[in-house]
């Protein structure tokens, strides 16, 4: 397990044969619960061959000093990944950089004492 978020990565060896190659990767957060975009491609043992590029999204927790996988989303294809990339960039086009932070509510005043 990694103890540092730049050391966690997706790249999988089995019997010295890399089944899954990691190919690039984006932090997207950091802190005890990370979230990383890997771009990768498994190893096609029929073929003997790496498959097609392939993109996951995982969060991490930081427990006992190390990052645990906590959830994971596959993006299995280009095409898929294409549709995610437009559908957020539409969304996102219209929106500020940051989104306000919603206003605090108003203290409530202690009640004032009734008068007997």
């Amino acid at each position: 397990m990694a103890e540092t978020v730049d050391e966690i990565t997706i790249s999988f060896e089995e019997e010295g044969l890399l089944v899954r190659e990691e190919l690039d990767k984006v932090i997207l957060s950091r802190g005890a619960w990370t979230t990383i975009l890997f771009k990768y491609r498994e190893m096609d043992r029929a073929r003997v061959d790496y498959g097609p590029v392939a993109f996951s999204v995982r969060r991490y927790k930081k427990t006992g000093g190390e990052y645990k996988q906590q959830s994971k989303f596959n993006i299995s294809n280009v095409e898929q990944g294409r549709k995610i990339a437009e559908a957020l960039l539409d969304w996102a086009k219209d929106m500020p950089e940051t989104e306000p932070k919603p206003a605090k509510p108003a203290a409530k005043k202690p009640a004032a004492k009734k008068a007997k």
